[in-house]
């Protein structure tokens, strides 16, 4: 990966690792929505990841997409879909 591409990964895989799956199963059990954990992905400019800066976005390209989802998701699938809605049903058709 491009050393951008591999920031972004590392920093998707320490979140997730020490976020999202210690609580994955729970907020699964509880049928809660992981807000804090949303919030936080947006402060790391997750939730507009290919999105414009002129919209809010990161700037950054599908590859980062997928490398974050991917990431992202492992740590915790409900949180991967919600932050793929965010990106790529809500955000995406803006362009």
């Amino acid at each position: 990966l491009p050393e951008e591409h591999q920031i972004i990964r590392d920093m998707c895989q320490k979140f997730a690792d020490e976020e999202l799956a210690p609580n994955a199963g729970k907020w699964d059990k509880d049928h809660a929505f992981p807000i804090e954990a949303v919030t936080k992905l947006a402060e790391l400019g997750m939730m507009g990841i290919n999105t414009a800066g002129d919209y809010g976005g990161s700037e950054l390209d599908a590859l980062a997409y997928a490398v974050a989802m991917e990431e992202i998701s492992r740590g915790c699938a409900s949180v991967g879909v919600v932050m793929s809605a965010q990106n790529s049903l809500y955000i995406y058709p803006i362009h």
